[in-house]
């Protein structure tokens, strides 16, 4: 069970600060600065400088990685903390609400991606499945929920034996989807007549609970433990204030820098996206009236992908959805990216890399500034969320990046080979685990999430049986089962803290592909 220092406080850590090892120096007074700096000397914050965003950078300084991606994220959230904990207009509803650190929030930032496997989504998808199928885990995997068993479970580099002893409110704050995929909080949001984003999209499996969550069954109590502070501020789905900015800062980052990246290496082009912008706007009542079943056999005809994303959001979010403020997005969007960014050639020259300079200031700018508060947000958003305009223009910006980018079949192609990299380590990791007279060989790193896992496990039988289940529902009882089990998540463990590089290494290794040993200390 987990204990707070002082609990209901928000600056209580899991455990007493006397107890703490290991000489970990704090830098600042602050107990929020201090969590700040224990995740930027995490090694798996390092590590995210060889996880893809998007594609593998491949060491490029043209393509963003999860821990560029993480830094201007956190740039964003700390401004919008600022703006939102002294404004006239703000001030005293965020407080009211349980505060808005700017610290707690840049932190929720930089950690965000922390549990992000290689490859990107594409391999939070492969583990996903590889868990719940192969493993039995009802919790499979996922990105947000690892991130937070990181921090408070499997990083060992921290202050103290287990986790990184984090305040409350900075375990909040990396709460994105403040639920288990199953079991709490009761009822389940994902049964609210409005589920909450994330809540609502099921995953492949019916009845296998939700798509999104940010804790698996082992860190329960931890939930629990940090969302106390916050019981009496806002309702039990809801993000923390601080969460709800690190969540919009990274939507604001996405929609803006993935753009940049694909415009400078010459995926993003200026006619395509001209074509699909430019053909919506001039016959927008007209593909308003097409039937939905021919809008959908003939999506990739101009302008039709744009009219199915103006009509997903009027059925998901028509609690801001306007027709209206859509066009005038898509308006602004087709000035600013289309015959401004990307009627540049991007060619490495002065004008190139000021327009690329404008695009990204511009719109960070005019989207922060965009930022609202609100006392009673519709379940599909947080309490800290974008004006109408600014809203619509994010989504346009984010359809561009998925039809453009995303969709391309050389990409797909790409991700199925990375797919099938994951799958095999996978198989020969577990191959190794249960091959007995070479078992006693393993990576010792490996050895000790097997044994971790184990002793989680165990202890939910004996405690919590109710939690215990598989993949299909039923409960697992029996030792065999229990340690099957564990030995799943452990694997999961080990493949998702490798980066793009040392996944595929590890597997030229295991397989005998490479010429050298693998000796990678961090890793064995």
């Amino acid at each position: 069970m987990v204990s707070e220092v002082n609990s209901p406080d928000p600056r209580a850590r899991r455990r007493d600060e006397a107890a703490e090892t290991g000489g970990f120096a704090e830098l600042s007074s602050s107990p929020y600065r201090a969590d700040r700096d224990r995740l930027v000397a995490s090694p798996f914050f390092a590590r995210l400088a060889g996880v893809t965003q998007v594609v593998s950078a491949g060491g490029s300084a043209l393509l963003h990685n999860r821990l560029t991606h993480s830094l201007k994220v956190a740039q964003v959230a700390r401004a919008i903390a600022e703006r939102i904990s002294t404004a006239e207009d703000s001030a005293a509803l965020v407080a009211k609400l349980g505060g808005c650190e700017p610290d707690v929030a840049e932190a929720a930032a930089l950690g965000h991606d922390l549990g992000h496997p290689p490859f990107g989504h594409l391999g939070e998808q492969v583990l996903d499945r590889i868990a719940r199928h192969r493993y039995g885990l009802a919790d499979g995997f996922e990105g947000n929920a690892q991130t937070f068993r990181i921090v408070t479970t499997t990083e060992v580099g921290g202050p103290v034996p287990r986790g990184l002893n984090l305040t409350a409110a900075t375990r909040a704050s990396l709460l994105k989807y403040p639920w288990a995929r199953l079991h709490r909080p009761q009822p389940h949001p994902s049964e609210l007549s409005v589920p909450p984003r994330g809540a609502g999209e099921p995953p492949q499996a019916p009845g296998s609970g939700s798509a999104k969550f940010s804790a698996y069954s082992t860190e329960l109590a931890e939930l629990d433990a940090c969302r106390a502070p916050f019981a009496d501020k806002i309702e039990y789905w809801q993000q923390t204030v601080e969460a709800s900015v690190m969540d919009l800062a990274d939507d604001i980052a996405y929609a803006i820098h993935d753009l940049q990246d694909f415009h400078r290496i010459g995926v993003l082009q200026h006619a395509e996206v001209a074509t699909e912008l430019g053909h919506w706007l001039t016959r927008r009542a007209e593909l308003a009236a097409l039937p939905e079943a021919e809008l959908a056999e003939t999506h990739r005809r101009p302008g039709r992908s744009l009219e199915r994303l103006r009509r997903h959001l009027q059925a998901k979010d028509s609690w801001i959805t306007h027709a209206d403020a859509f066009a005038e997005a898509v308006t602004r969007v087709r000035q600013q990216l289309v015959d401004g960014l990307l009627g540049i050639p991007f060619d490495g020259s002065v004008e190139a890399e000021q327009a690329t300079a404008r695009f990204s200031a511009g719109w960070t700018a005019r989207l922060v500034a965009g930022v609202v508060v609100t006392p009673s947000p519709s379940p599909r958003t947080g309490h800290v969320t974008l004006g109408p305009a600014q809203w619509h223009e994010v989504q346009v910006l984010k359809f561009v990046h998925k039809r453009f980018v995303l969709q391309r079949p050389d990409l797909a192609l790409h991700q199925r080979g990375q797919a099938s990299l994951i799958v095999t380590l996978v198989d020969a990791l577990d191959a190794w685990l249960t091959d007995r007279e070479e078992v006693s060989r393993l990576p010792r790193r490996l050895h000790d999430l097997v044994e971790l896992a184990q002793a989680e496990y165990a202890d939910l039988a004996d405690h919590a049986p109710e939690l215990l289940v598989g993949a299909t529902g039923e409960p697992v009882q029996g030792a065999d089962a229990v340690r099957a089990l564990a030995r799943g998540r452990a694997v999961i463990d080990f493949v998702s803290s490798l980066t793009d590089q040392q996944a595929a290494a590890m597997l030229d290794a295991i397989s005998g592909r490479s010429a050298q040993p693998w000796s990678e200390p961090s890793v064995l």
